[in-house]
């Protein structure tokens, strides 16, 4: 079984079925977990939001940043559910991701899972908001 990071731990990961968005558009169940590629925005998931347990976002390589502007988007709307970074993002990458609103992170090489898990403990204070921390830190120092 594949193993992830999900909410500060790793864990194996339990077979789930992820629609493309195209199939997901289709669906008339729309409680069902969906995988959004770069330059598919996450317009279509709106509406939907309290009802989809999964939203996993695909980052096919470390330069594309379009995952994080969906992710904030997301998080931003109200998505309460599992939004997960699937791909080739790099360790480095996970507190970034992290501040975005990402609570699960599936790396293509497994096998830095346990290194790229203390990543998440990088940083122990930033300066800017974000939709972890909607105060940036000049207002959280009153």
């Amino acid at each position: 079984m594949p193993k992830l990071i999900r909410n500060g731990a790793v864990v194996e990961e339990q077979a789930s079925e992820l629609l493309t968005l195209e199939q997901w558009l289709v669906e008339e169940d729309k409680a069902q977990p969906v995988q959004l590629e770069p330059g598919e925005a996450p317009l279509p998931l709106f509406p939907h939001l309290d009802e989809i347990p999964l939203i996993a976002i695909n980052f096919p390589t470390f330069m594309d940043g379009r995952g994080f502007s969906y992710a904030r988007e997301l998080r931003e709307r109200g998505y309460p559910g599992e939004l997960r970074a699937v791909g080739n993002f790099i360790r480095d990458q996970l507190s970034y991701l992290a501040r975005c609103g990402f609570n699960a992170f599936e790396m293509a090489d497994q096998a830095e899972l346990e290194q790229a898990l203390a990543s998440l403990e990088d940083f122990a204070e930033f300066y800017q908001a974000s939709p972890t921390q909607p105060l940036p830190l000049f207002r959280r120092r009153a």
